[in-house]
């Protein structure tokens, strides 16, 4: 085909780009929200710590048990605040058999539509106030190291790190996203331990070909702490290990299902061990199950398992969940997105948990 260059029609009129962006407003840079809400000596310290403790636990020569416990999606701040609270307190009572790190989700994954979590839109209202997000969830991250507590989150968008990533200690990567190059990518440059859950599907070779990846250098475009779009080069993350969560053919959490995938990682000449969620097709998607998945999974450590070096749990300070239909409605501490078991529940089982880990043959 051969363009005619005497075309006169005005390009406006031709418009190829855009056709479906309503508006593009500009973010604030990381370097900008950073400097408003700096880390500090004492929290860098917490940060940086906890992330030395997981590693020794994820490479074995660490036998306490990794566990990540916090609601499912924090929107509310101050609820959030309270949670960690209480959170800190037992953290201490436990931490000679358990390193608790709390569950600080900002993101959320959907498989169509609903509420995206609090850095998209932190007034829980359809304004979409990124940059006030961005702000909020720094914030109390802040807040959290300022008790002791160290913090994990789901990654989902691949800018996001550049905001808050100087403050986690533990990140997940979803069954949604382990499959994606791009997460795989981004995780080869963060500087904290990830775990890639295995896929929705149950595969478990998404998620070890997903660490295999992260484990090796990158390059690609991400956004720079001034903001610039930019080429970013990696070395390569040693820290990455997968978490069970089950799947549409069921849980993977028991005895069997563990065995056989160290053996699986073993083959990949991969230390044989791994996490496990007790949410999500773990619990069959009902979360008064959770505490039953735990009790399997402290039996299994309490006979000698050492396959099994970390366990996810969603809680908040109330059981179940509610709609996210009128603000004013909306129940004190009680999740907005997947049920979650109360603050008394989350003691007990861990309690039952750290027990295991002393009793351990």
């Amino acid at each position: 085909m051969v363009l005619d260059a005497n075309l006169d029609e005005d390009l406006e009129q031709i418009k190829t780009n855009d056709l479906h962006v309503v508006e593009t407003c500009p973010l604030l840079a990381p370097i900008e929200i950073k400097a408003e809400l700096p880390i500090t000596p004492a929290i860098a310290k917490v940060v940086s710590s906890a992330r030395s403790r997981i590693r020794n636990i994820l490479n074995g020569s660490d036998r306490r048990l990794l566990v990540v416990v916090g609601p499912c999606s924090i929107h509310d701040v101050k609820a959030a605040k309270e949670y960690a609270s209480k959170l800190a307190k037992f953290r201490d009572q436990v931490s000679d058999a358990l390193e608790i790190v709390m569950r600080v989700y900002f993101e959320k994954p959907r498989t169509t539509i609903g509420w995206k979590g609090l850095i998209n839109d932190p007034h829980l209202n359809g304004t979409f106030d990124i940059n006030f997000g961005l702000r909020m969830a720094r914030e109390l991250l802040l807040d959290v190291a300022k008790l002791g507590l160290p913090s994990a989150t789901e990654l989902l968008d691949p800018i996001v790190p550049q905001y808050l990533a100087d403050l986690i200690s533990w990140t997940a990567i979803g069954a949604r996203t382990t499959e994606s190059q791009t997460h795989r990518e981004m995780s080869s440059g963060l500087s904290m331990p990830v775990g890639f859950k295995n896929g929705t599907d149950g595969s478990i070779d998404v998620a070890i070909n997903a660490l295999l990846s992260a484990r090796q250098p990158h390059r690609f475009l991400g956004v720079s702490n001034e903001g610039r779009s930019s080429i970013v080069t990696t070395t390569g993350n040693p820290d990455g290990h997968i978490v069970l969560r089950g799947g549409k053919q069921g849980p993977n959490y028991d005895q069997t299902h563990v065995e056989a995938i160290a053996h699986r990682l073993r083959d990949r000449n991969l230390l044989p061990f791994m996490m496990v969620d007790c949410s999500h097709d773990n619990s069959g998607q009902d979360y008064k199950n959770q505490p039953l998945v735990l009790q399997d999974i402290a039996e299994q450590v309490r006979n000698g398992s050492e396959y099994i070096v970390g366990i996810m749990l969603e809680s908040h300070l109330n059981r179940g969940k509610q709609p996210l239909k009128d603000l004013a409605k909306l129940e004190y501490g009680k999740s907005i997105t997947d049920g979650c078991i109360d603050f008394e529940t989350t003691v007990d089982s861990l309690t039952a948990l750290a027990n295991a880990v002393r009793e351990r043959r």
